[in-house]
């Protein structure tokens, strides 16, 4: 029985990149990456429970396997680019006192314009 899910934009755009330089369909891509990891982590070289101390600062990456690395880097870069709520409140301050909120591509300073409705 199929199902559906819902997986993030960006989620997508590796899948799809992935899925036709293997000649897949998005299904295929996506059933296959489910096997390789499941086959990863029944394998004796990967252990969630040490990727997820690594994430807390209990033990060094140093002391993950290979496996683990890329996994660990995954959740990492995932992790870090989603703002905390002291950075939320931090930046909704800044736009009420219309100072910089950011850069944009070129690295310039962007400001809220406290006059739009955007």
């Amino acid at each position: 029985m199929a199902q559906s899910i819902k997986l993030g934009d960006d989620i997508m755009k590796i899948i799809r990149r992935e899925s036709e330089l293997q000649s897949r369909s998005l299904a295929g891509q996506i059933a296959h990456w489910v096997r390789i990891g499941r086959a990863i982590e029944k394998s004796g070289n990967f252990d969630h429970a040490r990727i997820s101390a690594a994430l807390a600062g209990d033990i060094e990456t140093t002391e993950l396997t290979g496996e683990e690395k890329d996994v660990w880097l995954d959740s990492f870069i995932e992790k870090m680019g989603q703002p905390g709520s002291d950075e939320e409140a931090f930046f909704a301050r800044r736009r009420q006192l219309g100072l910089g909120v950011g850069l944009d591509a070129a690295g310039n300073l962007v400001r809220e314009d406290a006059h739009s409705d955007a």
